[in-house]
């Protein structure tokens, strides 16, 4: 199967963001093969197990995830290909953490049946090695392309990308972190080193091109924008980038209605997406083979 390639003109349309790709599908897909893929994702859960709740006075029993669960299986049901993805910070936020350190949350990811995460700065809270203990429970890789571990107790536990099939698509899928010094004790990520984001996001995009992936994602915990230019951020990663599709970000906790377009350095679009925190939005993408296009809505929880 040749490598499609993805974003090269867009339209926005009332009912989401349509991304029409103009040179999409040199070959048709055999009949036998499912012709879509639907992208599930969130970001910042931030231990919020619970709905909030029903007096809130912004998010009055909204997220939680037995609803979150609720909402992917019913699109499991209907949908034959389906990635679900997280983009770190899992950790820190309510009571649940402080008293299981992370295991109840690996539990329930991996219920819920996660394909893949990356590391949020929130997530070194208890130390690589409590992490390391509480993704004993996980039973999904995380993916951190730009941090080294190899001096460790997490060497070998993370991997910087990870390749996955769904129906007639091969996806590649890498993880990207923020800077965690000023954001974490030290003591926390003692001995990891932090490497360039944008360089080691194109070096693994291109290493997942030759691989002939037909979608790059990024799994990005560098946050959305800033307004200092010379901060990192997923906007700033995409206009920087080469052969990457889409970023599914975290951090700033942004609360996207629909996902933002960036060109790269080829002049060809990234998209990106970010559902705020706690689990109050589930983000979704939908590929239409058949019809070469992205479609996406985010899902409020609740």
């Amino acid at each position: 199967m040749k490598r499609r390639v993805f974003l090269e003109k867009i339209l926005l349309t009332s009912a989401g963001l349509m991304v029409v790709n103009q040179t999409f599908g040199h070959q048709q897909y055999k009949k036998k093969k499912s012709k879509r893929l639907v992208i599930l994702h969130t970001n910042d859960t931030h231990s919020n197990i619970d709905p909030f709740p029903e007096n809130h006075s912004k998010y009055p029993g909204m997220g939680g995830v037995a609803k979150r669960y609720s909402l992917i299986n019913q699109i499991r049901k209907t949908e034959e290909n389906v990635l679900l993805l997280d983009s770190g910070d899992i950790f820190q936020g309510t009571p649940y953490f402080n008293t299981f350190n992370g295991i109840l949350e690996m539990k329930l990811m991996t219920k819920m049946g996660y394909d893949a995460s990356t590391m949020g700065n929130h997530d070194f809270d208890i130390g690589m090695g409590g992490f390391l203990k509480a993704k004993k429970f996980a039973d999904f890789p995380f993916l951190c392309a730009n941090y080294d571990f190899s001096k460790t107790v997490l060497n070998t536990a993370t991997e910087p990308y990870t390749i996955i099939q769904k129906g007639n698509i091969k996806i590649g899928l890498f993880g990207i972190g923020i800077a965690l010094k000023g954001l974490v004790p030290e003591k926390n990520y003692d001995g990891t080193v932090y490497n360039d984001p944008i360089e080691i996001a194109n070096q693994t995009a291109l290493l997942l091109h030759k691989k002939k992936c037909d979608l790059i994602i990024c799994l990005s915990h560098l946050g959305f924008e800033y307004n200092d230019p010379e901060k990192i951020s997923d906007r700033k990663l995409a206009q920087n980038s080469k052969n990457i599709h889409l970023i599914l970000g975290g951090h700033t906790h942004t609360f996207l209605e629909k996902p933002v377009i960036e060109k790269n350095k080829s002049k060809r679009a990234v998209l990106i997406n970010q559902v705020g925190w706690a689990g109050l939005q589930l983000g979704k993408i939908d590929i239409d083979i058949d019809q070469s296009i992205f479609q996406s809505n985010n899902i409020s929880v609740g």
